[in-house]
């Protein structure tokens, strides 16, 4: 997990948890990256971690540019915490 800062503003930085996922899927192309911002429910993708980080510091600013245009508030950015969880075999099974 990384800490992404966004200055929103003249006077403000913000600072959102990142949370890193590699890519799996078989039809996506190789050695690319999710990166997950949960804080704001936004995901988005790049190649290697740092082109999932770059693309999710474009995507933030994007998100704050519509939500200052349409007049919302920015909400702050919570902590993220990152857990794991593991299904039995007979979960996967079922299935």
């Amino acid at each position: 997990m990384l800490t992404l800062s966004l200055r929103c503003d003249s006077l403000t930085t913000m600072n959102f948890g990142v949370l890193f996922e590699k890519v799996t899927d078989k039809d996506f192309p190789p050695k690319h990256f999710y990166a997950h911002v949960p804080s704001v429910g936004l995901t988005t993708h790049g190649l290697g971690v740092d082109g999932a980080r770059a693309a999710a510091a474009d995507l933030l600013g994007l998100w704050f540019v519509e939500k200052h245009a349409t007049g919302e508030p920015i909400p702050p950015a919570g902590e993220t915490l990152f857990s794991t969880l593991e299904l039995p075999d007979d979960a996967l099974q079922s299935a």
